[in-house]
């Protein structure tokens, strides 16, 4: 805490290298072991849907996770937490660089998701505690562009090391930067003491893990195992019976895991809201633009690559902006700016065809890049500092949470909407390029209401902001 103190208004850049670190290396390794999943299935003779688990199992194991690592980084501190979780994922990375079969690939990223949980979670607390005053936004803005980075660094890195040195290499990687991220935070984050008043809700972890264990597998598997299936109901079903109960628990224990009370707070609950239908709408364009590029532009994997890293490019260059921009100018302001960027860029993206060309689909992906980087920063900055000092990491844990969920849920309903326009236009007589752009441009479409919608409840809040402020000026001046 003295170290924060002495850095005055500048901020401690050395606990930001710490948080940048570990935000860097998660982000780099999920577009890397995207990359080497088609080798992995050939090298071990298993199908796409069987090694498309050593992705589900980490990002499952990530979300059920992120609160708990973050309600136990604001009771024993960030820097155990968060060396404990560059050791986690350092070590899990080993044991997938010489797992000898799939299942053994598996549960080793079972294990790596725990670590990423670890440092996802207390990332954000550690640079709202680095960073007390002004310069918050631009640090967060900062990390937007290091996230950014790392997804842009993610496939192409990884084609290399798989070409060159094959798919295990693509877990090696991690080693450097987990080490070296663990000796930062050895050396630049001070030691906190545990807060001995409180204990851990492991009741509450344990329901809210069932809970998003059977929201997720429904939401992930529901078009491949079929909606209506028995399985997809019975985990639906699941979560139903779940979430009440631990929302009950919580109600009752003297020291929840989630603090209810926080969806009472505007701007936190706000926030999260509009990250939420952010994310829905963003991938929208993620999951369904490779197809296009490759299935009616007929374009190289090589192409396409170059032509989807134009989004996280155009995000780097906006986010670091945003950022600074945010210590200026109201947060809903910049928001609703941002989503209405990406709505534009989103329903411009609906409008391609076959004959389209190719530098269209460039400037839509730098639009919706660009609308990304300026949302991103001052959304977080807004849902970090409405928090109490003392659950700031459970919020991160939080945010980050709702980011996975979003993602998982833009992806369902962008196929799900695509699948029935195809279908309907295939049944009305269309061939199969007419009937994949209805399904592209109805998926895209909805993509561009969820952040149409989003950006009207940003302008509500920049809205109420105004009318809270004008009344706390008019008390003061009573008061005086």
């Amino acid at each position: 805490m003295q170290q924060h103190e002495q850095n005055g208004r500048s901020g401690d850049w050395r606990a930001f290298s710490v948080a940048a670190s570990g935000t860097f290396m998660a982000t780099l390794d999920s577009g890397i072991v995207n990359t080497a999943l088609p080798t992995v299935a050939q090298d071990f003779g298993a199908s796409l849907p069987e090694v498309q688990w050593t992705v589900s199992a980490y990002f499952l194991v990530i979300s059920c996770l992120l609160p708990l690592f973050g309600r136990m980084g604001d009771m024993y501190g960030r820097r155990r937490m968060y060396s404990l979780g560059f050791l986690v994922f350092t070590a899990s990375s080993m044991l997938c660089g010489v797992a000898p079969n799939l299942l053994a690939i598996i549960g080793a990223r079972v294990l790596q998701g725990v670590g990423a949980a670890m440092l996802m979670a207390n990332g954000p607390a550690i640079i709202m505690g680095a960073f007390p005053g002004a310069t918050r936004g631009r640090a967060l803005g900062i990390i937007g562009m290091i996230v950014a980075l790392g997804s842009l660094a993610g496939p192409g890195l990884g084609g290399l090391l798989i070409q060159g040195l094959g798919w295990r290499s693509v877990f090696y990687v991690n080693l450097p930067i987990g080490l070296g991220g663990l000796w930062l935070t050895r050396r630049f984050l001070p030691p906190l003491e545990r807060l001995h008043d409180e204990t851990l809700d492991l009741a509450g972890a344990g329901l809210f893990a069932v809970a998003m264990t059977g929201l997720l597998l429904a939401m992930t598997h529901g078009r491949d195992w079929g909606w209506t299936s028995p399985l997809v109901l019975g985990c639906l079903g699941l979560a139903v019976v779940a979430f009440p109960c631990f929302v009950l628990w919580e109600r009752r224990t003297d020291h929840p895991m989630i603090d209810l009370s926080l969806f009472g707070i505007w701007p936190f609950l706000s926030g999260n809201i509009v990250a939420f239908l952010a994310f829905m709408s963003m991938f929208a364009n993620a999951i369904l633009l490779p197809f296009y590029l490759q299935g009616q532009l007929h374009l190289t994997p090589l192409m396409t690559g170059i032509v989807l890293s134009t989004l996280p490019l155009a995000m780097a260059v906006s986010s670091p902006m945003s950022g600074y921009l945010s210590e200026r100018v109201n947060f809903a302001t910049l928001t609703s700016v941002g989503l209405a960027v990406i709505s534009a860029g989103l329903f411009g993206q609906s409008l391609l065809l076959p004959d389209t060309p190719l530098w269209r689909v460039f400037l839509g992906q730098v639009v919706i890049g660009l609308g990304v980087g300026i949302f991103m920063s001052p959304n977080n900055n807004s849902v970090l500092t409405s928090a109490p000092q003392d659950k700031i990491g459970l919020v991160g844990g939080f945010l980050a949470l709702v980011r996975n969920v979003g993602m998982v849920s833009g992806i369902a309903a962008a196929i799900t909407v695509f699948g029935v326009a195809q279908g309907q236009a295939a049944a009305a007589g269309l061939g199969s390029q007419d009937a994949f752009s209805a399904g592209f441009r109805a998926a895209l479409t909805a993509g561009a209401l969820f952040s149409f919608l989003a950006g009207c409840l940003s302008l509500y809040r920049r809205g109420m902001f105004r009318v809270r402020h004008d009344h706390e000026h008019r008390v003061v001046r009573k008061d005086s």
